[in-house]
C-alpha cells in the first residue's frame, strides 16, 4: 500500500501512460470480514467515468462518457485516483478511431484487475433522454433513531421479533450511508439498496447499522462487502442483494453490487442516481 497514489500529490500526465493504474488485492480487505475460504457473494463494481477525452488524428478533441464493469471475483480492485490519472493521460494523445481507445482501455483495465473487464464508451448524445433515478423500495431514512457514536458493529442488526417465523421479501433503501476514504479520510457518500428474502429484518436496527459507518474508514467495495456479510451472518436471509451508488468524485463514481443470487448478466443497466 506504500506505493498507492491516493492521498499523494501527483502531477497529471496528458500523454497516454498505463503505468498510472494501481491494483489493490481484494483479499486484504476481505480477510477482516470473511471467515470462509469461499466468497459468500458474487457481483461486480460498476464504474462511471465522465472525463474521458482524447485527440483525433488531426488534433481535434473527442469527449465521451465511459463506464466499465469489474467482476467481484477479480484478484484486484483498482485504486480510484489511479483511474482518474490514467484516463487523463489520454487528453493530449492522438488516436485514429474510438475503437483504438476502447481496445486499449479494455486491455489495460483487464490486466490490472486480473480479470476481464467490460468497457462501454458512449457519445454524450447517448444520454440525451436518460432520466436521473432513485432506488426503489421502502425508504428507511424517516425512521426515528437516536445515535450517540458511530462505530460499526454487526450487533446492531436484529430480526423483527413480531415476525420471527414469517418469511418475507423486501426491498429497502437509504440515502444516509457515509464512510471515509481509507487513505485520505475524505468523506464518501452513497445511497444503498438492500433486497432480501428471509425472516423480517428490523428496519430501525438496519438503519442504525448503516449510519454506524459514518466514521468508518474503508474503500467503497470493502464497505459494501462488509455490510453484505454482516447482514448475511446476523439476519441469515435465504437471498440477499446489496447495491450501493456512491456519489461522484473527480469525474468518477463507483457502484458496487453484491448478491448471493445467481447473476443472469454480469452488469446492470447504468441508470444514474440523482446524486451521481
Amino acid at each position: 500500500m506504500s506505493e498507492i497514489l491516493l492521498g499523494r500529490q501527483v502531477s497529471y500526465k496528458s500523454d497516454y501512460d498505463n503505468s498510472l493504474l494501481f491494483p489493490i488485492k481484494r483479499s486484504l480487505g476481505r480477510a477482516k470480514i470473511i471467515k470462509e475460504s469461499y466468497l459468500p457473494f458474487n457481483g461486480y463494481d460498476l464504474w462511471s467515468c465522465y472525463e474521458l477525452s482524447w485527440l483525433d488524428s488531426k488534433g481535434k478533441p473527442e469527449v465521451r462518457i465511459m463506464y466499465f464493469v469489474v467482476s467481484a471475483d477479480s484478484e484486484f480492485l483498482i485504486e480510484s485516483k489511479s483511474v482518474k490519472l490514467y484516463l487523463n493521460s489520454f487528453n493530449n494523445t492522438k488516436f485514429a478511431t474510438q475503437e483504438e481507445v476502447y481496445n486499449l482501455i479494455k486491455s489495460d483495465l483487464s490486466q490490472i484487475a486480473g480479470s476481464p473487464v467490460k468497457v462501454y464508451i458512449n457519445k454524450l448524445s447517448h444520454y440525451k433522454n436518460q432520466p436521473l433515478n432513485i432506488f426503489e423500495g421502502i425508504l428507511l431514512d424517516e425512521l426515528p433513531v437516536e445515535i450517540s457514536k458511530y462505530h460499526v458493529t454487526s450487533e446492531l442488526l436484529k430480526i423483527d421479533l413480531s415476525n420471527q417465523e414469517q418469511i418475507v421479501e423486501e426491498i429497502l433503501y437509504s440515502n444516509l450511508l457515509k464512510s471515509n476514504c481509507l487513505v485520505t479520510g475524505q468523506p464518501d457518500w452513497a445511497s444503498i439498496q438492500i433486497s432480501y428474502k428471509g425472516k423480517k429484518i428490523d428496519h430501525r436496527s438496519l438503519l442504525e447499522y448503516l449510519i454506524s459507518y459514518r466514521d468508518h474508514n474503508g474503500f467503497h467495495e470493502e464497505c459494501i462487502e462488509h455490510i453484505f456479510v454482516d447482514i448475511l451472518e446476523n439476519c441469515k436471509p435465504e437471498e440477499l442483494t446489496v447495491f450501493a451508488k456512491y456519489t461522484r468524485r473527480g469525474g468518477v463514481d463507483i457502484s458496487p453490487f453484491r448478491t448471493n443470487v445467481s447473476l443472469k448478466n454480469t452488469e446492470v443497466i447504468k441508470i444514474r442516481d440523482v446524486r451521481q
